[in-house]
């Protein structure tokens, strides 16, 4: 008996290869990265003890914007003067990995716009209130943690920790298991592993940052989420276009959040939650 070839796994290098092919719109040969940005900022939350210092690059193309957050150190502001008015394919194929997926970012949102999206049905658009950074965290966080239908006492992988994130895990009755490469404790004293693995192994539904894409561990946690058959949330400023490109193939739901983030405004934002058929 012949046996179907099965579908390559998915993943970011694939994803990339069919846009430089023009498989998700025009190609990106033609097109021109504006402006590119280099941001870095901290914030502490009332109440915690954690600064939380991240760094950002930014890729401007037409009415869109990409983002991608980095480890410190990757990239310097450099970056603005020699990539801004870079082809986009240039970048697709030859920048660094963050910068890549910035750029790759910057090219879904502006084929389908999160709000295009939202208008279609596709995704539902949640307004995160002005107010205080703690305010706006909450509300972000309890957004995500909505997308989560588990039973009570379900083991909650949460590869990125994000402490508002873990209380309102707790709020819907389940055990956050939370991993983070650079973090040791919760605010609550939790221990924090850097084993991605056990908590992929041992989680009921997992919560994954957008900066799996930019540490290059996402197609690990996509392609262990389909193999056991768990749910995969992703929460997303990094790439969140980019995690929308897979929904359905593993993602199966999907906070976006696209610049400008909840963190540098304190007036009305939104937010675009996705939902595969069931759910997460």
């Amino acid at each position: 008996m012949t046996r179907t070839p099965s579908a390559p796994a998915p993943s970011v290098d694939a994803l990339v290869e069919a846009v430089l092919a023009g498989e998700h719109g025009p190609l990106p040969s033609g097109l021109v990265a504006t402006s590119v940005f280099w941001v870095h900022h901290g914030t502490r939350l009332a109440g915690g003890d954690t600064t939380y210092l991240n760094q950002y690059v930014l890729v401007r193309l037409g009415g869109s914007f990409g983002g991608c957050a980095f480890e410190a150190g990757e990239l310097g502001p450099s970056v603005c003067r020699d990539s801004s008015g870079t082809p986009l394919d240039a970048l697709l194929r030859e920048a660094p990995r963050p910068l890549r997926i910035a750029a790759l970012d910057a090219y879904l949102s502006e084929t389908r716009p999160h709000r295009a999206a939202a208008e279609a049905g596709d995704a539902e658009a949640v307004t995160l209130p002005a107010g205080t950074p703690e305010v706006r965290a909450r509300a972000r966080d309890a957004a995500v943690a909505g997308l989560l239908d588990i039973e009570e006492g379900a083991k909650v992988g949460l590869i990125g920790v994000v402490n508002p994130l873990v209380a309102a895990i707790r709020e819907r009755g389940g055990e956050p298991l939370p991993c983070d490469f650079n973090l040791r404790a919760t605010q609550w004293g939790d221990p924090v592993t850097d084993d991605m693995h056990d908590v992929l192994d041992r989680a009921d539904a997992v919560v994954a940052t957008g900066m799996t894409l930019s540490n290059g561990s996402f197609d690990t946690v996509l392609e262990r989420c389909r193999s056991r058959g768990v749910p995969l949330v992703v929460y997303a400023q990094t790439g969140s276009a980019v995690a929308r490109a897979f929904l359905g193939s593993g993602v199966t739901a999907l906070s976006a959040e696209p610049f400008p983030f909840s963190q540098f405004s304190a007036e009305e934002t939104a937010l675009y939650r996705y939902r595969t058929a069931g759910g997460a």
